[in-house]
């Protein structure tokens, strides 16, 4: 299998200020550490409320990607905010409750989804 290189792109959300959306093309393993850490970073700056990872690109997740994702929910809790994920397919949505990524992220189908959850949640430190 060839590894697709991991490309990220921030953007504010259309609509629902407060939400920082970045989104995933390629595959998130090792290689992927510094676009996902610079695309988190990048998104951070934006002071959002809450983080949404689009994941509609992703075709591969290997467990070093996991772990990345898991040290992007550090970085989100210490500053305070929140992580939600969309656009994963059955198959990964399957192995974040494995891993039990979902006990610290929120998992939506979709962006309209992600945005309608990231305004209907309080952040409680």
């Amino acid at each position: 299998m060839t590894t697709q290189t991991l490309e990220a792109q921030v953007r504010q959300a259309a609509g629902a200020p407060g939400v920082a959306i970045v989104d995933l093309h390629g595959d998130i393993t090792r290689v992927a550490e510094e676009a996902l850490n610079a695309a988190y970073q990048q998104a951070d700056r934006l002071n959002p409320r809450a983080i949404a990872l689009n994941f509609g690109g992703v075709e591969f997740i290997n467990s070093t990607g996991i772990a990345l994702i898991v040290g992007l929910l550090a970085q989100a809790r210490k500053s305070g905010r929140r992580v939600l994920a969309f656009g994963l397919s059955e198959h990964y949505i399957e192995i974040f409750k494995i891993t039990r990524l979902v006990d610290f992220m929120s998992v939506y189908a979709d962006e309209a989804g992600a945005l309608a959850g990231a305004h209907n949640w309080d952040f409680h430190i």
